[in-house]
């Protein structure tokens, strides 16, 4: 059997936990934000991240690396697609889910559910909004002939999806007039199954979210978010974050040891 660390708040494990769900494969979930599980989930990933995933021997941390791990050993229900440009095509936007879009909503987030007595810096949620509508127009594009951002439903789809999903909560929409096609892939994605189950998922966290043991003073940083919110001109905030040591930091990211077979 399978086991998934994940969370219902990290976009990256849900996107796994869809793929797995798509694919029709058993598995035990356990949430790896979780304070009481951060001990079990540092004997297997040094970085204390969700998602990571184990088969067996085989352990599998990064949720793009999960995603590949699994279409080759499980390929019945591909979520990569068949032709070459299309496979690139669905690739390439998983990459900016996992990086531009996820950073802009993860930096734009904390002041929803973090435990802070500050309020977020002048300009940021402008720059965030900015970003973000090039993305949207992108997406808008894309969508205008296919039913789906690369042809057939995808890991671009699974992967965009949570964080398009939190847009609205965070003041960033995509606007139905502006924006038809993409809120009409977005209405399709809602119906369905794995889709609708993570967003059950995800509500259910947030709604109970004070409840949970999980960390909400000190903030986990990498880079891709770090990056974003230097090159918008906010260093002075997130310098001052790292001196009252409310940054946290991953562990090394060495990979756990071969069991050749």
């Amino acid at each position: 059997m399978i086991k998934l660390y994940d969370s219902a708040f990290s976009p990256f494990a849900r996107k796994v936990r869809m793929v797995l769900e798509h694919k029709g494969i058993d598995f035990d979930a356990v949430d790896g934000l979780l304070k009481s599980n951060h001990e079990a989930l540092k004997t297997v990933n040094r970085r204390i991240e969700v998602p990571t995933l184990l088969d067996g021997d085989h352990i599998v941390v990064n949720s793009a690396d999960i995603v590949s791990y699994l279409e080759l050993r499980h390929p019945a229900k591909p979520v990569y697609p068949e032709a070459p440009s299309a496979r690139v095509h669905a690739r390439a936007w998983e990459r900016a889910a996992d990086t531009f879009i996820d950073a802009i909503l993860i930096d734009i987030s904390y002041w929803k559910w973090a435990d802070r007595q500050d309020s977020m810096p002048e300009g940021l949620l402008e720059a965030a909004r900015a970003d973000l509508s090039l993305l949207y127009s992108a997406l808008e594009r894309e969508l205008a002939d296919r039913e789906f951002v690369s042809g057939p439903l995808s890991i671009a789809d699974i992967a965009l999806f949570p964080h398009l999903a939190s847009v609205r909560a965070m003041d960033v929409p995509f606007s139905g007039h502006e924006h038809p096609h993409l809120s009409r892939w977005f209405k399709q994605m809602q119906a369905l199954p794995i889709c609708a189950a993570d967003l059950r998922r995800a509500r259910d966290f947030v709604v109970n979210l004070k409840q949970r043991d999980v960390e909400r003073r000190r903030i986990f940083w990498r880079g891709d978010r770090i990056e974003w919110m230097l090159a918008r001109g906010f260093h002075d905030w997130f310098f001052r974050e790292i001196k009252e040591e409310r940054a946290l930091w991953p562990g090394p990211a060495l990979p756990a040891p071969l069991h050749a077979k």
